[in-house]
Parts: structure tokens; sequence; C-alpha cells
């Protein structure tokens, strides 16, 4: 991996794909009531010259997912082609150290309307964060998933440090890779919540607002929430709270009044330290859980995509660990479904309250 939540970056060596796909690729359909709409939309902060690049006004593009009105519209790109072949050619490999065999990118199928009619109602807004070395396409099952239980849900790129982001125009953006770690990640996750709140400004959301997302981004959700009051609740899956150098982020030293869950991977990770302290000086509601079986990568849409190409099961688990992926995604859906209807909704299903026998791979540690 690029990075395991705020952790040291270290590029893995390119290791060559050794396989075709055959045939397309799915993502799980959703288990909600509602169709799925998305629509894409570029940005620009007029106020705000680029961070990484101040030639540039900052640029940035998203996607909204939300409940649709049934339609027999096309379905979402997934990747658009200049992204797919980064994303195929470095990304996937490079940063995500993932070594997979050759995919068409493209070609994955989603579950979402590409522009469609937008259902009336006042639905919570989610701001949704990738992890570093990701682009906002790998979280794409989440958005739908929530999406279609009824949030709007708006995944967003950060330019120059999200892997690929490709504009109108034919214009892609890419990592600009760092020199010194530490530095680079205290200044990335100051310009993630710089873009969080921007977007949110943008976005002009009817409901509450939430924020979630996995690794980087679920730190990301976290730092956004310290920042900003308007984001009423928050989820952090397997990001760190601490910095390369081990100092605590400000969110992890001051912690939260509102409510903010934890999701851990099973296994040795980064998350420890930082967590411990966010736990102690978070007033709010909060709660750590860990996926039994999970791995860093369970909580991207690898968990969905990559049980399609064929590899064999110590493979699979190498890259993903040893739960049943359909498990993983079903329980990481349900509880994410669960804690943002209970604290942006008020409709508590108690499942966060304890150890559920439907759903046995989540564990509640003492």
């Amino acid at each position: 991996m690029l990075t395991a939540g705020l952790g040291a970056i270290a590029l893995s060596a390119v290791l060559p794909g050794t396989a075709h796909a055959s045939g397309a690729l799915r993502l799980p359909r959703p288990t909600g009531r509602y169709p799925v709409g998305a629509t894409t939309v570029r940005l620009v902060d007029r106020a705000r010259r680029d961070p990484w690049h101040p030639e540039f006004e900052r640029e940035l593009m998203i996607t909204i997912h939300y409940p649709a009105l049934p339609s027999s519209a096309p379905g979402l790109p997934y990747m658009l082609p200049l992204a797919a072949r980064h994303f195929s050619e470095v990304t996937m490999n490079q940063y995500l150290g993932l070594n997979l065999p050759n995919v068409d990118w493209t070609g994955v199928q989603t579950n979402a309307i590409v522009n469609g009619r937008r259902r009336p109602g006042r639905w919570p807004t989610l701001l949704h964060s990738a992890g570093l070395g990701e682009p906002r396409t790998w979280g794409t099952w989440r958005a739908e998933e929530l999406a279609s239980h009824g949030f709007r849900v708006v995944t967003v790129d950060h330019t120059f440090e999200s892997p690929e982001v490709q504009f109108p125009g034919g214009i892609l953006r890419t990592l600009t890779l760092p020199d010194d770690p530490n530095v680079f990640i205290r200044k990335a996750v100051d310009v993630r919540v710089d873009d969080l709140r921007f977007v949110l400004d943008q976005v002009s959301p009817r409901g509450r607002v939430g924020a979630f997302g996995s690794s980087m981004g679920g730190s990301a959700a976290a730092m956004a929430m310290h920042a900003d009051h308007r984001i009423g609740a928050g989820v952090n899956l397997d990001g760190n709270l601490t910095y390369p150098d081990g100092a605590l982020t400000p969110v992890a030293r001051d912690g939260l009044d509102r409510p903010f869950l934890l999701v851990g991977s099973d296994g040795p990770t980064d998350t420890g330290p930082g967590w411990d302290a966010f736990l102690d000086t978070t007033t709010g509601w909060s709660r750590r859980l860990r996926l039994r079986g999970a791995k860093h990568a369970s909580f991207t849409d690898a968990e969905a995509l990559v049980p399609q190409l064929g590899l064999s099961p110590a493979a699979q688990a190498e890259r993903l660990g040893t739960l049943n992926p359909a498990e993983a995604i079903r329980t990481t859906g349900a509880y994410l479904v669960s804690f943002f209807d209970r604290f942006l909704r008020d409709e508590d299903d108690h499942l966060l309250d304890a150890p559920s026998p439907d759903f046995p791979a989540m564990e509640f540690p003492s």
C-alpha cells in the first residue's frame, strides 16, 4: 500500500499483471429500496490557488450519488479512459500494491443511472474521501449502497494527491510524489480538509451532513469534523490519527463532541495510538469496531472486484484477508447505514449497541 492510514509512504515495486480478466467486472447490487442516480461535477475554488501547483486555481472533480427515480438510462462509467489507463498502469500495483491482472476499468459495471432524475426528499449528505493513492471511484460500492438507503453521497478527488483525476477536455492530473513523507502527509490532510469544506459549501446540503472514508480518507473525515461543525457525524475505516513521526493529529488530541465511529481491519495496523487518544478525549458518542478477517483493502472496491479476477485463494487472502468478500461487503454496508441512520436521521436499529449474531465478523473490542 502507498499508505496505511497516515503511515509512512513506501512505494512497492511494480509487478506486472499475470492474466487478462475475461468479461466485465461488476459492483454488487445495492441493498436499499431506492434506485441510485449519479452525476459528476467539476468544481473550481476561485479563492484558492492549488496548494501543490500554485500556477493553477484549486480544481476538483466530484461524483454525487443520490436516491433516484426508476430509469432505463445507461449506468455511470466506473472510470474515464485516461484515468483508467493510469490506474491500470501505475496506481493499481505501484501505489496500491495489489499486483492484479490487467483489467478494463472503464468497463466495470456500476449500478448508478447517469444523471438520473432525483427522487424528491431531504436526504442527508455524506462527504467521502478516499485513501491516499486511491481515486474517488475506488469507493463506489459504498457510495451506491448508501445512496440506495436514502443518502446523498459526494465523493471527492483531491487533485495532485489523488493518483489520477480526469477533467473535462481530456485533462489528466496525477499524483505529485512526496520528498518528505511527514511534511507531505501533514499538508495532504490539511488540503483535504479545505477541499471537503469547499465542497460542502458548493453542494448546498438541505439536511444533516456526515463524513466518512477509508485509510487517509477516514483520517480526513475526522479532521474535517474537527474543523467544521456543520459535519454532524463521521466514520473512519482503518485510517490512522497520528502523523508519520508519531505526533497526534489535532482531532486525536482534542477529540470530538459529535458521534464518530472507528472501524478497523484485523491484524497489525498503525491505528492504535491515535485511536486510543481520540477515544480518551472524545466527548461525543464513539465506538471502535473490528472487522475480523479483513485487511486494509477490504474497505475499498477491491473487496468487490478482486474476487472476480480468478486469483487463487491464497493470492486473494493476501490482498483481502480471510473474511468472505460478500460477508465483508454486507457487514460494512450494514454498519455504515446503521450509523448514519442513527445519527443523521434519528432512526436507531441498535446494531451499534452490541455484537449481533447477524454479523458475526464485526467485533466490539473491549
